[in-house]
């Protein structure tokens, strides 16, 4: 497949995520509400409302589907690597969910923990690792909290793939010579 064919994947992506926020908000709309999620679950905290979500989710699809088309030129197989991130993040995100939901607490942490670490060993902040992530987690908590999660989980992930790694590397290559 040629660079060109993936021009409308950010559109694709935007797509996916304005559905994927109409089906959440539409359902929690027709069972009682629409809910409001307060930080770190305190009442004394702002309530954060799911309507967001319908921001939220179109962005991080746009933002993950025209990434994933710039790296396009740059890989040889952009779609199905992304497409595997986004999935592996939202089967993450929705097992998060699960066990906090279900009032497993220990199972919940140990599962973020394992977020964390696969952020040492896996580029997770990548745009397509968040988007999937918070999917996986918006039906449970909507859009924002997990984005924001997502947001903290990636930015460790970041500094010990572009910085920490990189320093190590240098070093190792400075070692040798």
């Amino acid at each position: 497949m040629q660079v060109k064919d993936y021009r409308l994947l950010g559109l694709y992506a935007l797509a996916a995520g304005a559905v994927a926020a109409l089906l959440f908000v539409g359902w929690e709309h027709t069972h009682g509400g629409v809910r409001s999620h307060h930080l770190l679950n305190r009442a004394d905290l702002p309530a954060i409302s799911n309507w967001w979500g319908l921001l939220v989710l179109p962005v991080l699809g746009l933002l993950a589907g025209e990434v994933v088309r710039r790296r396009a030129g740059r890989s040889a197989s952009p779609i199905p690597r992304a497409l595997m991130a986004a999935l592996g993040a939202m089967l993450a995100g929705a097992l998060l969910s699960l066990a906090f939901i279900t009032g497993n607490e220990s199972i919940s942490g140990l599962i973020l923990l394992g977020v964390f670490a696969s952020g040492l060993l896996l580029p997770i902040y990548r745009a397509e690792y968040l988007f999937g992530f918070v999917l996986g987690m918006a039906p449970t908590f909507g859009a924002v909290l997990p984005t924001l999660a997502g947001l903290v989980v990636g930015a460790v992930s970041a500094v010990f793939h572009l910085l920490v790694y990189r320093m190590v590397a240098k070093a190792h290559r400075h070692l040798r010579s």
